[in-house]
């Protein structure tokens, strides 16, 4: 199970934080260049044995200063290196003119011709152009040597980003390499996982390179990898004295007799999930059909909002799912806004979010006067219904402003949902497979949150282990996977974390579980 020491996920400016403040603590800048060149060695390395033939394409900056090392270590090993540098010697400085200097073989100019007569003699390429340095697109000349070293079809090892990725957002910024590994240092950075920057990076490994990880106290990150250890903490294996009510009571609900598959699954999943007791309240006239598929689960007949507020006053009900095939419309409307008054916690997902696109604000005035914990779970077109404005963000910037925005827990679902809190603090979930995109396997993730949310588990912690359930789940099944086959996966996805988190603590009888909190640290 991952510690949470190294969920942190540094922005390119962090990144250049923690190196200005781990040489101002006495590290020489130098040593931290030569440990990254080192790290990059490695790799190349792994992929090709010495006497292969490695070209090092080189940027101006620091980038370059790492290939340079590089390139120096892997001709002490046999490699046979040829270095092309973008720009003058001239223009180099600092650690990046030191680690040129010791490398001790000539350059040749970077340009088009240069890298096409390269690539006929080559095994293998370090791409150290840019890096986290990048701050506009690539164009020109430079932007048709990165497409000659993709069409080149040959492995490319890239120097903590592929060179036109963006390690804030993962977009790509007019042209990108595209590498079979990306080796970064201390920390990866929000390109790494979002989309399409992870795919753009290939494998990526974390190289140490003498930075303390002291450092992210007085840098204040707020973006986090998806991963146990940032919410094992809040979530509680049942105790032996426990019983059913204490594991909470999660209230879903359904539409009409057309369209009751969706809030059955998300039932199915709160129930899977680990809530105690969960009831599906649905119009009279679907009552029977829930029934015909329906064993553990209550039903429970609901006509208005009254109905809800009268069901509501069972302070028993500890949360709330309300969206998936209930309709869109006034009905939706009254339903979700009785539900917050009413002071549970309360997931809100697809026909409850669609139901306010023409006034979101609505929507918001009822979240801030609920004081519960809300979290909203939309897909990109839902997002964009309640947040147009926000449509042209990268996903982390919208969802953070989103949840600003609204005061809830934000959920924006996708091959790298995001989860992100009112406060600016957001976690990247990783782990999904493409098996998950199907039909209904949004309303088993809205499930399991509101079973998550019942047993007492604050709103984004819920979220984001809901997330991170959902797509390990999603890889326990595998191709072939359809929306009913999720919540019975759950059993043996659980029953592993619970394995594995007892292990750790070993405390085999305390079922409280306890990790880091703090998963900057």
């Amino acid at each position: 199970m991952e510690d949470a020491c190294g969920l942190a996920l540094l922005t390119s400016q962090e990144m250049g934080e923690a190196d200005r403040l781990t040489i101002k603590g006495g590290v020489p800048g130098i040593d931290l260049m030569e440990r990254a060149g080192a790290a990059v060695a490695d790799a190349v390395a792994r992929h090709v044995r010495p006497g292969a033939s490695v070209l090092i394409l080189c940027g101006p900056g620091n980038n370059g200063g790492d290939g340079f090392v590089a390139a120096r270590l892997l001709s002490q090993k046999g490699f046979r290196t040829t270095v092309l540098l973008l720009g003058s010697e001239a223009k180099l400085k600092g650690d990046a003119l030191r680690a040129f200097q010791s490398m001790g073989q000539p350059t040749g100019v970077l340009n088009a011709e240069a890298v096409d007569a390269a690539l006929c003699e080559v095994d293998i390429l370090i791409d150290a152009l840019f890096g986290a340095g990048l701050d506009r697109p690539l164009t020109g000349e430079v932007a048709a040597i990165v497409e000659q070293v993709n069409g080149s079809r040959l492995p490319v090892i890239s120097v903590d980003l592929p060179s036109g990725m963006s390690g804030n957002a993962g977009a790509v910024m007019g042209a990108a390499i595209q590498a079979v590994e990306t080796v970064t240092f201390f920390r990866c950075k929000p390109g790494h996982i979002l989309l399409p920057g992870r795919e753009k990076c290939g494998a990526v490994s974390v190289a140490q390179i003498g930075i303390d990880k002291v450092v992210l106290d007085k840098i204040g990150c707020k973006t986090v990898l998806n991963a146990p250890a940032l919410w094992i903490d809040e979530w509680r294996i049942p105790g032996a004295g426990g019983h059913k009510y204490s594991r909470g009571h999660a209230l879903v609900f359904g539409g009409g007799i057309a369209s009751t598959g969706a809030a059955r699954l998300g039932a199915m999943a709160a129930l899977r999930g680990g809530a105690g007791l969960v009831t599906l309240a649905s119009p009279p006239s679907a009552i029977a059909v829930n029934a015909a598929h329906l064993t553990a689960i209550m039903l429970k007949s609901v006509k208005d909002e009254e109905a809800v507020r009268d069901l509501l006053s069972d302070a028993r009900y500890s949360s709330v799912l309300i969206g998936p095939g209930f309709g869109v419309g006034g009905r939706a409307i009254s339903f979700v806004e009785t539900c917050l008054e009413a002071g549970r916690s309360v997931v809100l997902d697809a026909d409850a979010l669609t139901s306010f696109a023409s006034d979101p604000e609505r929507l918001f005035g009822a979240i801030a006067d609920s004081g519960s914990d809300v979290v909203l779970t939309p897909h990109g077109g839902e997002f964009t219904r309640l947040f147009q404005d926000l449509a042209g963000l990268d996903r982390l910037s919208a969802a953070r402003e989103a949840s600003r925005r609204c005061g809830a827990v934000i959920l924006l679902k996708g091959a790298d949902t995001v989860i992100a809190d009112p406060t600016g603090y957001a976690a990247i979930n990783d782990n999904a497979p493409p098996w998950l995109a199907t039909a209904g396997s949004g309303d088993v993730l809205a499930g399991i949150i509101c079973g998550l949310l019942a047993q007492g588990m604050p709103a984004f912690e819920a979220a984001a282990m809901a997330a991170w359930l959902h797509g390990e789940t999603g890889n326990e099944v595998g191709p072939g996977l359809i929306a009913e086959d999720l919540a019975p996966a759950l059993r043996p996805v659980l029953a592993r974390l619970v394995e594995k988190a007892l292990v750790r603590n070993d405390k085999k009888t305390d079922m409280t579980l306890s990790f880091c909190k703090t998963p900057v640290l």
